[in-house]
């Protein structure tokens, strides 16, 4: 949908990209949400204030089931996701700030770039929980805003990267942040087994049984999280953050067998031919050898396969909200915090680019006044979800935040003046066989950037003075780097638009994401 007045959002033609909120708000909100945004063709700033605060009554829940490397090509394997795509609206042009775990995961938490979270890695002086708590920043999270209006709130599985070490073993009392009233989260939980769960005020160890599969854990911890709320009568903002399916992609038992003559998609990207334009960190890169295809493709079932308990997690959570009669005030939201290539550009697979198997992830949207089975092509980004959440549930808005409210385009209708562009920016970093997004060499490890991407473009300054330039409409793929043909006029303003963004805070944020490109 082009930017300029408010139209109603296409129908949608095929799932690509995912966000489920089944469920939402009270469904007597919805006409006069349309009407008004009809009526005015804008909405006021911070998002707009479309749904005015609630009565606790008609306080809608939330539940936001948040995946880690998930890229949209594990869509077509997750049924009960496409369903919720079905149901509800889909936002085909979803970005994230940093296509890495922990700087994606601060703007999630805050609505706020990286460069103003400080959080640009996953460790040491400018990354993980550490950076995030010492700067404050969980003193203004969604969490805080929806408990201080009223909510009962839950994160279960991943938090950030470093989260403290001290809440890593049986009988230790865990460090829980400002503004979760439940807390059930997991330090090392990749591997899905041996691991150990902070739970309130105790640490829990859970070892290799069957029943100890992390995903599974959740999804029990989370119903019985929804069925207490419920009898306390109390709206709940529920965050079930999965390690699936990042390495190593352990399934759960009955997975393990499935999808066994699945290969990893191969486009004109995967294995480029000529890599001659792209930058210097890249260039050089060959070709991949048999070997490698054939990891590859074993990786990428290993992933299908681990996504299958996180598709029968949300089916299990829809289930129970049915069963409980909150499904028509509960919105269910899925996504993930970063993408992840497998073979595109030559790279083996990893994540920290800014081409778009790495930067585009699924989100979704269902529930009253939520139109069924559309498409929102409109810009968005993680930072948006704090202020969507803040705004759902009636919630004074996040200080600070860099975001908008999502809330217009799920009920279909764009905002004249919504943002033609995103910032992604990423700072470079050593790699070591400590972090768990260790990948050996050949993954892509940039150096530090910052890209605008827009509907029709990416653009990418390297601090090494080194660009790229995609027509994303001739060229979808990013296989042709003409950064070299681009105009002085419009290689300045591309620069100069760069430049505005990657220093922009709180409300100056969103006149710098108005960009021609």
């Amino acid at each position: 949908m082009r930017a300029g007045r408010s139209k109603p959002i296409a129908l949608l033609a095929s799932v690509v990209v995912l966000i489920a909120i089944a469920g939402c708000g009270s469904a007597s909100r919805a006409p006069e949400a349309r009407r008004v945004a009809a009526t005015t063709g804008t909405v006021p700033p911070n998002g707009g204030a479309v749904w005015d605060p609630q009565p606790a009554a008609q306080q809608p829940n939330v539940v936001f089931v948040l995946t880690d490397d998930l890229d949209t090509s594990l869509v077509r394997y997750m049924p009960h996701v496409q369903e919720l795509a079905r149901r509800g609206v889909s936002f085909s042009n979803y970005f994230v700030t940093d296509s890495l775990c922990c700087p994606a995961r601060a703007s999630i938490f805050t609505g706020r770039f990286p460069h103003n979270t400080g959080v640009f890695t996953n460790s040491g002086a400018d990354g993980g929980w550490n950076v995030f708590h010492d700067r404050g920043n969980e003193n203004a999270t969604f969490a805080t805003s929806l408990q201080s209006a009223g909510y009962r709130t839950a994160l279960m599985g991943k938090y950030l990267n470093q989260y403290p070490a001290r809440a890593a073993g049986p009988g230790l009392s865990p460090y829980v942040p400002p503004g979760w009233s439940e807390w059930d989260v997991a330090g090392n939980g990749y591997p899905e087994y041996g691991y150990n769960l902070a739970r309130n005020d105790r640490v829990v160890h859970h070892g290799h049984r069957p029943s100890d599969y992390l995903t599974n854990v959740l999804a029990k911890r989370g119903l019985g999280f929804i069925a207490e709320s419920v009898a306390a009568q109390q709206p709940f903002m529920l965050e079930l953050a999965t390690f699936a399916p990042h390495a190593p992609a352990t399934p759960a038992p009955q997975d393990r067998n499935r999808f066994a003559g699945v290969t990893a998609p191969r486009d004109a990207s995967f294995d480029e031919a000529d890599m001659s334009d792209k930058p210097a960190w890249i260039r050089d890169h060959p070709p991949l050898t048999p070997d490698q295809l054939t990891r590859i493709d074993a990786g990428f079932r290993r992933r299908v396969r681990s996504v299958q308990a996180v598709d029968r997690l949300l089916a299990r959570i829809e289930q129970r909200l049915v069963r409980l009669g909150i499904a028509d005030r509960t919105y269910v939201v899925f996504s993930s915090d970063n993408g992840f290539h497998m073979g595109q550009h030559r790279l083996t697979p990893g994540k920290l680019t800014a081409y778009e198997p790495d930067i585009r992830v699924p989100l979704v949207v269902a529930g009253p006044g939520v139109p069924p089975g559309q498409q929102v092509d409109a810009l968005a980004e993680n930072i948006d979800l704090a202020p969507t959440f803040a705004k759902l549930a009636g919630a004074v808005p996040l200080p600070g935040a860099d975001g908008r409210s999502l809330v217009p385009l799920m009920q279909g209708f764009e905002p004249f003046d919504w943002r033609t562009g995103v910032l992604v920016e990423h700072r470079g970093m050593p790699r070591s066989p400590d972090d768990p997004d260790f990948a050996p060499a050949g993954s892509g490890n940039p150096p530090t950037y910052e890209a605008l991407r827009t509907a029709s473009s990416l653009y990418v300054e390297y601090d090494d003075g080194e660009r790229e330039y995609y027509d994303l409409v001739t060229d979808p793929e990013e296989l042709h780097n003409i950064a070299d043909q681009l105009t002085p006029e419009h290689a300045l303003r591309l620069h100069q638009a760069v430049a505005a963004m990657k220093t922009c805070q709180g409300p100056a944020c969103w006149p710098a994401q108005h960009t021609a490109g």
